[in-house]
């Protein structure tokens, strides 16, 4: 689908812009209303609570935990979600599967899931992830390398090899229109559209899911919600010099799509944001697991974030590899990619009078993976800006019924008067007033769901967000 048609269809969600009517946040008659208009994109969610479910990184292949050791701090629902305001939820640990929105809660988790970025711009690929991209284009150039003669094979150099390795020029060099493929063996071609459904992707999904995953019965409807339906609006991207056309001109959901000889062998989920490219999911045809498709993918997101940044897509600098599970042995290879970080998680909950003021000072620090990963090798859980916090053993008991029985802090008026909720919707009038004002807020359960997910965005980023609540 194209960018204009999918802008035209969700046109209603897309262009929106918030503008007062009132000054003061009262109750009664006189309490403000807030209209939607067409103009800007707006961030709209349902809260959901606490949850707790089975672990798919501490299982075997195609089954979970037997127990629900997984636990979310909170949930959102997500109708629309500018890419800014994303971009500021991942930056606090929150991910998206399709259009539900997630926080882990780490200290209480049988497998903390670590928010974990790649400085693209200072990417130094080590020797065997130079051989990966070159063996690959050899395979595209000549054909089966056991079929190549020792001609086709690069010669060593005898002395120094002056010729530096760049990521970006190695990683295009067998696609189709490249110098290097005029004479090639196979087209190899990789195209970047928004994302869809075909027929195509979702049987590549389904080979995927059963060769590699063990896991069948799939169904489209499945497939649509988990890597095509995203809630991310589709926004321009300024550019402060002339970008290649292979650059997308909008952030957004993508499906980054590789072919070979014209059939679809790998597809990449990616969520191009303000600072980043976000690896969602990717998927490959086994038939080519001898190249390392997804090491590859890797290497050509980190070469898309670095092409971003030098076409002058200011504040564009870094890869985000999703999670990083350091109990899993299959995640531990996000660690190959230097240097990176890994996002803070912050604080154990604070059950203290000062809770508020450190809910503002926040800050989801970022620190080096080599330090991280020392910390634990050593511990379930770590802490990284206040190591003695960490925690070694599984999540006990008492975990368990911190978890459960949590009760986030009150906020003051003055804060929840900014917090939004849509009171009414009348065709194309949206109305939105004060979550305080709210007959929801009267709710006790309601009311927790939203502070929790409140707390867990941070009351900035709160504010940009419109919550939506129905009976």
């Amino acid at each position: 689908m194209s960018i204009d048609k999918r802008r035209e269809r969700d046109t209603w969600w897309y262009k929106s812009k918030l503008w007062a009517e009132g000054n003061a946040a009262k109750k009664g008659n006189d309490a403000p209303t807030f209209a939607l208009d067409y103009n800007m994109p707006i961030s709209l969610g349902t809260p959901r609570d606490r949850n707790a479910s089975t672990c798919g990184y501490c299982s075997p292949p195609g089954e979970r935990s037997p127990e629900n050791t997984f636990r979310t701090s909170a949930g959102l629902a997500s109708y629309q979600l500018s890419c800014q305001v994303y971009q500021e939820m991942i930056d606090r640990g929150w991910r998206r599967s399709g259009t539900w929105c997630y926080k882990p809660h780490l200290r209480s988790s049988c497998c903390p899931l670590y928010t974990i970025r790649l400085d693209a711009t200072k990417f130094k690929p080590s020797k065997s992830q130079r051989k990966l991209v070159n063996r690959w284009n050899r395979f595209v150039e000549h054909g089966k390398e056991e079929n190549m003669g020792e001609d086709t094979k690069p010669s060593k150099p005898k002395g120094k090899n002056t010729t530096e390795f760049d990521l970006v020029t190695a990683i295009h060099a067998a696609e189709v229109n490249s110098s290097a493929d005029q004479q090639a063996t196979h087209r190899f071609e990789v195209t970047l559209e928004p994302s869809s459904y075909t027929a195509e992707k979702f049987a590549l999904y389904q080979k995927y899911q059963k060769e590699i995953h063990h896991e069948n019965e799939k169904s489209p409807p499945g497939f649509k919600r988990f890597l095509v339906d995203s809630p991310l609006s589709l926004e321009p991207i300024t550019y402060t010099n002339s970008p290649p056309t292979h650059l997308p001109t909008h952030y957004g959901s993508y499906h980054q799509l590789y072919r070979l000889d014209g059939k679809l062998i790998a597809m990449a989920v990616l969520d191009l944001l303000p600072s980043c490219v976000s690896s969602v999911y990717f998927m490959y045809d086994n038939t080519w697991e001898q190249y390392s498709l997804g090491k590859l993918s890797a290497l050509r997101e980190i070469s898309l974030a670095s092409e971003l940044c030098a076409a002058g897509a200011l504040g564009l600098s870094y890869l985000y590899l999703g999670y990083y599970v350091h109990s899993c042995q299959k995640m531990r290879y996000k660690g190959e990619y230097q240097p990176s970080y890994l996002c803070d998680p912050v604080s154990p909950y604070a059950q203290s009078s000062s809770r508020l003021a450190d809910l503002s000072q926040e800050t989801y620090s970022w620190f080096p993976f080599s330090e991280c990963a020392q910390l634990l090798d050593k511990n379930r859980y770590g802490c990284f800006s206040s190591p003695e916090r960490s925690l070694e053993g599984p999540p006990g008991l008492e975990l368990e019924d911190e978890f459960e029985d949590y009760e986030p802090p009150d906020l003051p008026d003055s804060v929840l008067e900014s917090i939004l909720i849509v009171e009414s919707i009348k065709g194309p009038k949206v109305t939105v007033i004060p979550v305080n004002l709210s007959p929801f807020w009267e709710l006790p359960s309601v009311k927790r769901i939203i502070l929790c997910c409140v707390e867990e965005l941070g009351v900035e980023l709160a504010k940009k967000i419109i919550f939506r609540l129905s009976l």
